[in-house]
Order: structure tokens, then sequence, then C-alpha cells
């Protein structure tokens, strides 16, 4: 009877520390951008500013996303992640979002390519107006 009791506590030890070490594998990144229109490629002189701010868990590949922004030259028509592409170049769409109004808030599970563009800091938040079809507002997601 001892030895069943050792056995089945040094079970008990072995998946509870294996399921310690599977947490202290994940991780949690946040990444940030200051959207403006002096960060659009071509730059335009939009009064508008905002942020996005994102966190990307690296065990579940799930990435969480909040995007504000105001002062738009008008109602924006359109918003989503770009890349890969980096500042000063133009890419395109990799994740769209569900609505364009602020606050833009979703979540979405990523590929191993969207991950490594990701965090190589080649994705970036573009807000669309129809008088800057183009992208009123862009901010390049990076790693804080």
């Amino acid at each position: 009877m001892k030895s069943m009791t050792y056995f089945i506590s040094t079970i008990l030890i072995l998946v509870g520390v294996s399921g310690s070490l599977s947490a202290a594998r994940a991780e949690t990144i946040t990444l940030k951008a200051a959207l403006k229109g002096s960060n659009e490629v071509p730059p335009n002189n939009s009064p508008a500013s905002g942020e996005a701010t994102a966190t990307f868990n690296t065990e579940t590949k799930a990435l969480s996303w909040t995007i504000t922004f105001n002062d738009l030259t008008g109602p924006a028509v359109a918003a989503h992640f770009h890349g890969p592409g980096e500042p000063g170049k133009n890419a395109g769409i990799v994740l769209p979002f569900k609505s364009a109004q602020s606050p833009i808030e979703g979540t979405a599970v990523l590929s191993d390519a969207q991950v490594a563009d990701l965090i190589a800091g080649k994705w970036y938040a573009n807000i669309h107006t129809a008088a800057n079809p183009g992208g009123e507002l862009r901010g390049q997601m990076v790693k804080q």
C-alpha cells in the first residue's frame, strides 16, 4: 500500500511540474503603435490621431487588439492590419477588422508566418476614410 501511495504521489507531482513548465513557456507580448497621417505612404496632413495596442500570447498564438482614434476627416470606411511591410513601405491586408468604428476591438489566432512578421515589426494598423482611401492613419506595431 505504501508503494502505491508513493507511486500516485510521484505521478501527481510530475503532472504538476509538467503543467508549471508549460505555463512558464507561455509569454504575453505587448505591441503598440501611434496612428498618424504622417506615417502613411505617402504622408498626409490629417488632423487625426490614434493608438493601437495589442497583446500576443505565444502559447495560444492569439492576438487581441484595441484601436482608438479621433478627429478623422470623415467616417472611417475600412480598418485593418497590413503586412508584411516595414515603415515607409506599403503592404497588403493581413487581418481585416470587423468594424472601422473607434474603439476597434478584436481577437484572432495567427499562423506561424503571421507571428514571425508581427514580432519582427512588419505589421501596421491602418484606418481608411473617403478623403484618404489609401489610409488616413497608420502606425507600425512594435514590441514594448
